[in-house]
């Protein structure tokens, strides 16, 4: 691996714009940017172009536009630079947001009328009908991350650019299907009760784990791409900053996971307690009935 601090970028004459482009991605920026605007457009002015569509409340388009900006603080910004080329603990962090943080916010920013137009096709039916499996999802997320982990797999993709970024979409595509069942947009879609959620969630916390450990309780470093990088770059051991890779990523899981199962048991406990509500007004409605008719004869 090239430990010059502009890497890739080029030599002196290279120019200041390619060191540029390859720090802050100003291509993504762009597709952000439309992206951004075309979901503007979508959920307010072409809304009434879809089907049953409702309006987006403000807090889903923040939620929206969160997600967008943590896309490119994962995929676009320094932070990918300096994961991919320098540090691994940044690689974690940069994973973390990537498949963890990004995409709960964008599927709770995405309304499900904004999809239904996109699955109206039997070969999209179909694909939706793994997508949704929450049992595929289980473990599908959780073997992409555990393969890409092990060092022989991860120094061959670092490697070979095209294929990082093959697996890379393949990683997301994943970490949207995981987090699916939990932040589902569309209700014909979402086939387990709040209680089952939970479990699903607790049970890909557990799956996570070995990946994490493997990496926290090593005793020498695993990966080839980061053996031989300058101390000077990482402000401690090559060793140090693996172990505070797997840290990192263990800590982001937990912290996430338990948001996750936080929101979910609420949106539980509200919808039993409304159940509740509803069956005391309707045995009083009941009760108060008979009585009216009695003192009526």
């Amino acid at each position: 691996m090239n430990t010059d601090p502009m890497g890739h970028m080029g030599h002196a004459g290279g120019g200041t714009f390619s060191q540029f482009s390859a720090l802050w991605s100003p291509g993504l920026i762009l597709i952000l940017l439309i992206v951004g605007w075309l979901y503007a457009l979508a959920v307010n002015r072409w809304r009434h172009h879809f089907e049953d569509s409702s309006r987006a409340g403000i807090k889903q388009q923040v939620f929206f536009y969160i997600g967008l900006l943590l896309f490119y603080i994962a995929e676009g910004s320094p932070l990918y630079y300096y994961g991919h080329h320098y540090s691994f603990s940044a690689h974690m962090l940069q994973q973390s947001i990537s498949y963890l943080v990004m995409p709960p916010f964008l599927l709770l920013g995405t309304p499900g009328w904004l999809l239904r137009p996109l699955l109206r096709y039997r070969v999209a039916q179909l694909f939706m009908k793994v997508f949704a499996s929450p049992l595929i999802s289980l473990f599908t997320f959780n073997l992409i991350f555990s393969l890409y982990h092990i060092p022989v797999i991860m120094d061959f993709l670092m490697a070979d650019p095209l294929m990082h970024d093959l697996y890379t979409i393949l990683f997301m595509l994943a970490a949207f299907q995981m987090w699916f069942p939990v932040f589902c947009p569309l209700p014909e879609y979402n086939r387990i009760n709040d209680l089952r959620r939970m479990a699903y969630i607790f049970v890909n916390g557990i799956l996570l784990t070995p990946a994490c450990a493997l990496i926290i309780f090593a005793e020498e470093p695993l990966y080839q791409s980061y053996r031989n990088v300058s101390e000077q770059f990482l402000f401690m051991s090559v060793l140090n900053d693996q172990q505070l890779g797997g840290v990192v990523m263990k800590i982001v899981q937990e912290i996430v996971y338990a948001i996750a199962l936080g929101y979910t048991f609420f949106r539980w406990y509200r919808l039993e307690r409304k159940q509740e509500e509803e069956e005391d007004l309707a045995a009083a409605e009941n009760f108060i009935q008979p009585h009216s008719n009695m003192n009526r004869a």
